[in-house]
């Protein structure tokens, strides 16, 4: 197997754990979180009040790990895009680390979000800072999706065009456009369910 591939093989495993690690601050013993329950105190406090600290702790921890092992990956894919057009590898390594740098920040962000809201009591003013501190680092979960989008638009086009060597029908390998079918049902961890599908796709194409 080549250097390439094993990346990509590693970024299957690191989007996988990078869902178990969403899945584990999305989904609660009580319920299923979502940024509109922010907005009302009394399902914000029964949503989280099984909630063991471990679950966002645990999440931040592994997250990073998983993010890790997953940006490899995208590294990969510019490797790889290089041959076919060296515009489209720098733009796809550009975007690659607006996607993962910010979008490190933002995962441990959700988990100290979450922690101190438990670990504080759940209460209004928990709550409100919890808000506050979200929309103070906003900036780190935008340029994440911005990345993101930029990455997938990049691939997208460069495969659907022929400009590369796979057949261009595996432009269905792509992050933002599984994701985007995935988004109506809700799933936790979408992106990273997509991610994963992405890179297991590509490994049998690309030689």
């Amino acid at each position: 197997m080549t250097m390439i591939k094993t990346m990509m093989l590693i970024a299957v495993f690191g989007h996988l754990l990078c869902g178990i690690c969403d899945c584990l601050l999305i989904y609660t013993p009580s319920g299923k979180f979502g940024f509109q329950l922010m907005k009302n105190d009394d399902k914000m406090r029964e949503t989280f009040r099984t909630m063991p600290l471990r679950n966002p702790m645990i999440s931040m921890l592994m997250g990073v790990l998983a993010l890790l092992m997953s940006c490899g990956g995208y590294f990969a894919l510019y490797l790889w895009m290089r041959q076919f057009s060296a515009t489209a590898a720098v733009i796809m390594l550009i975007a690659a680390a607006v996607f993962y740098i910010p979008g490190t920040a933002h995962h441990v962000i959700c988990g100290v979000a979450e922690w101190f809201y438990i670990r504080m009591g759940m209460t209004k003013d928990a709550r409100e800072a919890v808000m506050e501190f979200f929309k103070k680092t906003s900036v780190t979960m935008i340029a994440c999706y911005l990345g993101m989008i930029v990455f997938s638009v990049t691939l997208f086009v460069m495969v659907v065009t022929g400009a590369t060597a796979l057949p261009s029908w595996a432009c269905i390998f792509n992050i933002f456009l599984i994701a985007s079918v995935l988004s109506p049902f809700r799933i936790g961890g979408a992106g990273n369910w997509a991610g994963a599908v992405m890179f297991l796709g590509l490994l049998f194409f690309i030689a």
